[in-house]
Protein backbone atom coordinates (compact mmCIF):
# COMPACT_ATOMS: atom_id res chain seq x y z
CA UNK A 1 0.00 0.00 0.00
CA UNK A 2 1.32 3.37 -1.38
CA UNK A 3 1.14 6.20 1.43
CA UNK A 4 1.25 10.09 0.35
CA UNK A 5 2.26 12.72 3.00
CA UNK A 6 0.89 16.07 1.63
CA UNK A 7 1.01 19.21 2.99
CA UNK A 8 1.19 23.21 3.41
CA UNK A 9 3.47 24.62 5.27
CA UNK A 10 4.21 28.90 5.83
CA UNK A 11 7.22 29.01 8.75
CA UNK A 12 8.46 25.16 8.58
CA UNK A 13 6.65 23.59 11.41
CA UNK A 14 4.21 21.40 9.19
CA UNK A 15 7.47 20.89 6.86
CA UNK A 16 9.25 19.22 9.90
CA UNK A 17 6.55 16.73 11.24
CA UNK A 18 5.71 16.23 7.53
CA UNK A 19 9.08 14.74 6.90
CA UNK A 20 9.49 12.67 10.04
CA UNK A 21 6.02 11.06 9.51
CA UNK A 22 7.16 10.54 5.46
CA UNK A 23 10.20 9.14 7.03
CA UNK A 24 8.66 6.64 9.49
CA UNK A 25 6.25 5.58 6.82
CA UNK A 26 8.77 4.88 3.93
CA UNK A 27 6.07 7.91 2.24
CA UNK A 28 6.46 9.64 -0.85
CA UNK A 29 5.91 13.59 0.51
CA UNK A 30 4.55 16.81 -1.58
CA UNK A 31 4.73 20.21 -0.54
CA UNK A 32 2.09 22.52 -1.88
CA UNK A 33 3.71 25.64 -2.91
CA UNK A 34 1.57 28.72 -3.73
CA UNK A 35 2.35 30.59 -7.39
CA UNK A 36 2.00 33.78 -4.94
CA UNK A 37 4.74 33.71 -1.84
CA UNK A 38 2.81 35.44 1.25
CA UNK A 39 4.56 36.91 4.03
CA UNK A 40 5.87 34.48 6.72
CA UNK A 41 6.16 36.71 9.62
CA UNK A 42 4.45 39.69 11.46
CA UNK A 43 1.34 40.91 11.23
CA UNK A 44 0.95 40.59 7.74
CA UNK A 45 0.97 36.97 8.07
CA UNK A 46 -1.71 36.93 10.65
CA UNK A 47 -3.90 39.22 8.15
CA UNK A 48 -3.05 37.29 5.09
CA UNK A 49 -3.89 33.76 6.63
CA UNK A 50 -7.10 34.98 8.08
CA UNK A 51 -8.39 36.55 5.24
CA UNK A 52 -7.77 33.81 2.91
CA UNK A 53 -9.34 31.04 4.85
CA UNK A 54 -12.65 33.44 5.95
CA UNK A 55 -13.07 34.39 2.24
CA UNK A 56 -12.57 30.78 1.00
CA UNK A 57 -9.63 32.18 -1.29
CA UNK A 58 -8.06 29.38 -3.84
CA UNK A 59 -4.59 30.94 -4.44
CA UNK A 60 -2.88 29.35 -7.25
CA UNK A 61 -0.71 26.42 -6.54
CA UNK A 62 2.63 25.59 -8.38
CA UNK A 63 2.00 22.24 -8.14
CA UNK A 64 0.30 20.85 -11.56
CA UNK A 65 -0.80 17.23 -12.33
CA UNK A 66 -0.37 15.59 -8.47
CA UNK A 67 -1.36 12.00 -9.27
CA UNK A 68 -3.11 10.61 -6.52
CA UNK A 69 -4.21 7.51 -7.63
CA UNK A 70 -1.32 5.66 -6.67
CA UNK A 71 -1.90 5.95 -3.48
CA UNK A 72 -4.42 4.21 -0.82
CA UNK A 73 -3.08 6.22 2.11
CA UNK A 74 -3.15 9.89 1.99
CA UNK A 75 -1.70 11.79 5.32
CA UNK A 76 -2.95 15.69 4.96
CA UNK A 77 -0.66 18.13 7.17
CA UNK A 78 -1.81 22.36 7.51
CA UNK A 79 -0.89 25.04 9.91
CA UNK A 80 -4.41 26.16 11.36
CA UNK A 81 -5.64 29.67 9.99
CA UNK A 82 -8.57 31.01 11.77
CA UNK A 83 -9.75 27.72 13.19
CA UNK A 84 -9.18 26.02 9.61
CA UNK A 85 -6.91 24.33 7.80
CA UNK A 86 -4.68 27.03 5.21
CA UNK A 87 -6.13 28.09 2.12
CA UNK A 88 -4.36 26.35 -0.62
CA UNK A 89 -5.78 22.94 0.50
CA UNK A 90 -8.79 24.63 -0.69
CA UNK A 91 -7.37 24.60 -3.93
CA UNK A 92 -5.96 21.04 -3.79
CA UNK A 93 -9.50 20.18 -2.68
CA UNK A 94 -10.95 22.49 -5.72
CA UNK A 95 -8.71 20.37 -8.34
CA UNK A 96 -8.23 17.51 -6.61
CA UNK A 97 -11.60 15.17 -5.82
CA UNK A 98 -10.71 11.67 -4.52
CA UNK A 99 -12.50 9.25 -2.53
CA UNK A 100 -12.11 5.35 -0.51
CA UNK A 101 -8.86 6.02 0.71
CA UNK A 102 -7.65 5.91 4.48
CA UNK A 103 -6.68 9.89 5.19
CA UNK A 104 -5.12 10.92 8.43
CA UNK A 105 -4.31 14.91 9.58
CA UNK A 106 -2.28 16.36 11.18
CA UNK A 107 -1.96 20.16 12.25
CA UNK A 108 0.11 22.53 13.44
CA UNK A 109 -0.84 25.08 15.20
CA UNK A 110 -0.14 28.30 18.41
CA UNK A 111 -3.05 27.14 20.39
CA UNK A 112 -6.38 26.29 19.14
CA UNK A 113 -8.68 25.62 16.46
CA UNK A 114 -7.77 22.03 16.13
CA UNK A 115 -11.20 20.18 16.88
CA UNK A 116 -12.66 22.35 14.10
CA UNK A 117 -9.45 22.11 11.82
CA UNK A 118 -10.81 18.17 11.51
CA UNK A 119 -13.69 18.60 11.26
CA UNK A 120 -13.19 20.73 7.98
CA UNK A 121 -11.11 18.29 6.57
CA UNK A 122 -13.77 15.94 7.21
CA UNK A 123 -16.48 17.65 5.15
CA UNK A 124 -14.14 18.88 2.59
CA UNK A 125 -13.03 14.81 1.90
CA UNK A 126 -16.33 12.60 1.81
CA UNK A 127 -16.18 9.31 0.65
CA UNK A 128 -12.77 8.84 2.81
CA UNK A 129 -11.79 6.60 5.60
CA UNK A 130 -10.55 9.00 8.24
CA UNK A 131 -8.13 6.99 10.66
CA UNK A 132 -6.06 9.22 12.69
CA UNK A 133 -5.53 12.98 13.71
CA UNK A 134 -3.35 14.97 15.61
CA UNK A 135 -2.17 18.35 16.44
CA UNK A 136 1.57 19.71 17.35
CA UNK A 137 1.31 22.95 19.20
CA UNK A 138 4.69 25.18 17.62
CA UNK A 139 6.65 21.87 17.02
CA UNK A 140 9.61 24.11 15.98
CA UNK A 141 9.51 26.91 18.96
CA UNK A 142 9.06 23.85 22.14
CA UNK A 143 10.56 20.95 22.25
CA UNK A 144 11.42 19.60 18.65
CA UNK A 145 12.72 16.42 20.65
CA UNK A 146 9.39 15.27 21.88
CA UNK A 147 7.64 16.54 18.79
CA UNK A 148 9.95 14.55 16.96
CA UNK A 149 8.76 11.40 18.72
CA UNK A 150 4.85 11.95 19.41
CA UNK A 151 5.11 12.42 15.60
CA UNK A 152 6.79 8.80 15.31
CA UNK A 153 4.41 7.38 17.13
CA UNK A 154 1.65 8.68 15.37
CA UNK A 155 2.82 7.45 12.46
CA UNK A 156 3.16 4.22 13.85
CA UNK A 157 -0.10 4.07 16.04
CA UNK A 158 -2.25 5.04 12.29
CA UNK A 159 -3.64 1.72 10.46
CA UNK A 160 -3.94 1.61 7.14
CA UNK A 161 -4.47 -2.06 7.25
Amino acid sequence: MKTLVIFYSLEGNTRFISEIVAKELQADIIELKTVKSFPSTGIKKFVWGGKSVVLKERPELKNKNIDLSDYENIIIGTPIWAGTYAAPFNTFFKQYKFSGKKVAFFACHAGGGTEKCFKMFKKSLPDNTFVGEIDFIDPLKKDKKENNSKAINWAKSLTFD
